[in-house]
């Protein structure tokens, strides 16, 4: 409860901070494409404010660990990050955007996986857990793929002068992974609750 406190804290300035944003930026409804790429990368934003707080709500809502000093720290770092996040958007700014987007991906993906390795010791989440291998590196190829995809889309877009269609393709394909984090994070929220329901009438797993 104290860490969902602290978090939602966070997610409110940066959700009133992305908000303002809009409200100040006149350009948004002009009909450009400068403007298309601005909404996209405000739709991004506010994605992957949203999951982050799902990941986290979701974790602290099934399940049980002994926590650490990181648990009380890693809601400011994302915090900080995330307000870095909007303070860059807008046209020009779509390299820093994506290179601090990649940042916060790798940082939730640690949360998560540090978060499920502590849960793993407590004996009150052993339904879930058993039967359920280890993570392995092949378990992380897709999300280094997307780490390093954002990071060189990020450097490209930095030191060049493009924004036209690699920006826009970029920006989607953000989006898109975003998109595809809530379906996995819905995917696992399901597996939890219906692996325990199995679990309870048959007995396996």
């Amino acid at each position: 409860m104290v860490l969902l406190t602290l978090l939602s804290i966070v997610q409110a300035l940066a959700l009133e901070l992305l908000w303002s944003y809009v409200r100040e930026s006149d350009f948004l409804f002009e009909s450009s494409w400068t403007t298309v790429n601005a909404w996209i990368q405000i739709t991004a934003t506010f994605l992957g404010l949203v999951l982050i707080w799902v990941l986290y709500a979701s974790n602290a809502m099934r399940f049980r660990w002994v926590p650490v000093t990181s648990d009380s720290v890693y809601p400011f770092l994302i915090g900080v990050l995330q307000f870095m996040l909007v303070e860059t958007l807008g046209p020009g700014q779509t390299g820093q955007w994506l290179l601090l987007l990649a940042v916060i991906y790798a940082v939730m993906v640690r949360v998560s996986h540090t978060t499920m390795q502590r849960a793993r010791l407590d004996a009150d989440n052993a339904a879930f857990f058993n039967g359920l291998g280890r993570a392995t590196m092949r378990d992380f190829y897709p999300h280094i793929v997307i780490v390093a995809s954002m990071t060189v889309a990020g450097f490209y877009l930095t030191n060049s002068a493009d924004s036209g269609r690699v920006e826009t393709l970029a920006l989607l394909a953000a989006a898109s992974v975003l998109g595809w984090q809530f379906y996995e994070a819905a995917r696992y929220w399901k597996l939890s609750v219906i692996g325990d329901s199995d679990r309870g009438q048959t007995g396996q797993h």
